[in-house]
C-alpha cells in the first residue's frame, strides 16, 4: 500500500523512528507503535465502509491535533474521509466526506 508520506512514517512522515508492522501483508515503516495502531485502525475502518479487500493507496493531509483529510484508492475507485485521534492513538472521529455522516 502506497502513501503520500514517502520519506518517513507511513502516517505522519516523521523520520525519527524505526517501527515496522505488516499492514495487509506489507511491511510498512512507522515512527512508533501509536502511529502504526492509528494507521491499522484507519485502514480497517475504510475497508468496513467501502467493502474493499485491500487499499492501493492512501493520501493523508493533516496531523493528530488538527485532524486528517484523506483519500483512499482501490483501482479506479476512491473514498474521501476525515478522521481525528486522541494523542494515545484512540479514534475520536471517523467520517466519510462523501456522505458527511459519522461512521
Amino acid at each position: 500500500m502506497k502513501t503520500n508520506n514517502e520519506t518517513g512514517c507511513a502516517l505522519c512522515n516523521s523520520t525519527w523512528g524505526e517501527y515496522y508492522r505488516k499492514i495487509d501483508g506489507q511491511k510498512m515503516l512507522f515512527c512508533c507503535n501509536i502511529c502504526a495502531d492509528i494507521f491499522e485502525d484507519m485502514v480497517k475502518k475504510v475497508k468496513e465502509e467501502t467493502g474493499w479487500k485491500k487499499l492501493n493507496e492512501v493520501e493523508l493531509h493533516g496531523n493528530y491535533s488538527t485532524s486528517r483529510n484523506c483519500v483512499a484508492r482501490h483501482g479506479k475507485k476512491q473514498f474521501n474521509y476525515y478522521f481525528r485521534t486522541y494523542s494515545n492513538g484512540e479514534m475520536m472521529e471517523f467520517r466519510s466526506k462523501d456522505e458527511n455522516k459519522p461512521i
